[in-house]
């Protein structure tokens, strides 16, 4: 029996979980629960199995693919409610209908990681693949996937997921960059921004483009008009109502996404002032919303349903034990002007 310390000898199958359960002396049901990624192992218990699993590079044998019409992909959100994330969820949806799957849908609250419930949960179904949005796993969590075969692929990352998850996302840089080039072109010096939450690696990338314009321009950014919302209403129409009611208010507002920019537009029309007469708004996204604001919405367009149906069909190439050419996938994004901007007021 090789001992607990002892490392897997080149070449030697992977040991089953009874083999390693007898290694460390412990049940088969407690080595399943630490694979499944259940709470009811003692920590010091859960870490010997880990290290052991660890230790043996184990892998669950992949299952055949299961027959058409019965395969799940778990679709997680940390928050729904957004034209933005129907539009993920169409692609997702178009490109699962081809692969003869079906889509569940998980929410975590407005959280970026899951909590352990949702691993529970997903360990009893369990999905074909993860496609995770603007969420990623722990270190663990990914572990346990990992070790069932359950292959992973971010939509929107927040941050730098592990090197072999592939991500799909978009130029988020550049459409910031192009938004404030077009305030910018059209005169606007006293530009304000309200970013996304600051966790997010879209929201910090947009910004980023925000001030690499202001630098190549050769204008100051001032940072007392940089705030920080939540890509949602509430948000743009809260900092709306505090940058359009100081004393020298901005001539335009980036508003980073067009659910903020809806907000903004409705501090501005309470406020008296007329857009874009006095007061610029320019969103992101290109929701369809957008061209039906009043006025309509200079945006920049990113492609949501395409960045949905390519991660799905991402993750399909995984399941069926293939590699995807690249593992990072970042869409053009491309500025729409409408009737929401204009020169500054004289």
């Amino acid at each position: 029996m090789t001992s607990p310390t002892t490392p897997q000898p080149p070449g030697r199958e992977t040991p089953t979980i009874a083999q390693i359960a007898q290694e460390l002396g412990v049940s088969v049901p407690t080595v399943s629960k630490v694979l499944n990624g259940r709470a009811d192992v003692a920590e010091a218990t859960r870490a010997r199995i880990e290290a052991a699993l660890e230790r043996h590079q184990y892998r669950r044998r992949k299952a055949a693919r299961p027959p058409e019409g019965t395969g799940l992909v778990d679709l997680v959100f940390h928050r729904l409610g957004s034209s933005w994330s129907m539009e993920i969820i169409r692609g997702v949806e178009d490109a699962a209908a081809e692969n003869r799957v079906s889509v569940i849908l998980s929410e975590l609250g407005g959280e970026h990681r899951p909590p352990r419930a949702w691993l529970d949960a997903t360990m009893l179904r369990p999905p074909v693949g993860v496609l995770m949005v603007a969420s990623r796993l722990s270190p663990a969590q990914h572990r346990v996937l990992t070790r069932r075969s359950i292959p992973i692929v971010v939509i929107d990352t927040d941050g730098e997921p592990p090197q072999d998850v592939p991500t799909v996302g978009s130029d988020n840089w550049s459409g910031g960059l192009a938004a404030t080039r077009h305030l910018l072109g059209l005169g606007h010096r006293r530009i304000a921004a309200i970013s996304g939450p600051v966790d997010m690696l879209c929201s910090r990338a947009r910004i980023d483009g925000f001030r690499s314009a202001h630098a190549e321009a050769g204008v100051a950014v001032d940072e007392s008009l940089v705030r920080v919302g939540n890509f949602y209403v509430e948000a743009g129409y809260r900092e709306g109502r505090t940058l359009l009611s100081l004393p020298e208010r901005p001539t335009a507002i980036f508003a980073g996404s067009d659910m903020q920019a809806l907000g903004v537009l409705r501090a501005a029309h309470e406020l008296g002032l007329v857009v874009p007469d006095d007061v610029s708004v320019v969103g992101y996204d290109d929701l369809s919303l957008a061209e039906w604001a009043i006025p309509a919405l200079t945006t920049v367009r990113q492609p949501l349903a395409e960045m949905g149906a390519l991660a799905t069909s991402m993750l399909m190439e995984l399941v069926e034990g293939r590699t995807p050419p690249t593992r990072r996938i970042n869409l053009a994004t491309e500025l729409v002007v409408r009737e929401s901007t204009a020169p500054p007021p004289r």
